[in-house]
């Protein structure tokens, strides 16, 4: 797998944790939930959110939300579908963001800027990355944002 052109213009974090999620592939084969080990990535925890592919037609939903994303959001959507937990500039944005990971089954950044829902500008970075049971198809999608802080406009 070549790496993709928007690491060259992402943060140190986004390079971390992307050289950690592709040190988990095995060549071309997606990494497992199971891989992703918490010990070995501390200082990323509160950043992380995981969601699970579902069949049917909540499509994404929350199974773990970091401390720093339930700050950022001020509620805790784990549990939750995308659909109802959505932090972004829009669910068909949010939405599309999971489609085009399980879609292209790659790593998917977004450095977008937008206003949050409580009205704050975000010029953040948000990387999302496969995870497969199968070692082919999404099953989970792992998410790892960086916040910096921003005055209301």
């Amino acid at each position: 797998m070549q790496d993709p052109d928007w690491l060259a213009r992402s943060s140190d974090a986004i390079k971390r944790m992307y050289g950690y999620w592709r040190s988990k592939c095995e060549g071309d084969r997606l990494p497992p939930r199971r891989a992703i080990d918490p010990v070995e990535i501390p200082r990323f925890l509160p950043q992380i959110t995981i969601v699970e592919v579902v069949p049917d037609a909540r499509r994404y939903v929350y199974r773990l939300v970091g401390t720093k994303e339930v700050d950022i959001r001020g509620r805790d959507p784990t549990g939750k579908s995308v659909l109802d937990g959505f932090f972004g500039p829009s669910l068909d944005d949010a939405l599309g963001c999971y489609d085009t990971v399980v879609r292209t089954k790659r790593p998917h950044y977004d450095d977008s800027p937008y206003i949050t829902p409580d009205g704050r500008f975000s010029d953040d970075e948000t990387l999302f990355l496969p995870l497969s049971e199968d070692g082919d198809s999404v099953s989970r999608i792992l998410v790892f944002g960086t916040y910096s802080p921003g005055p209301r406009p």
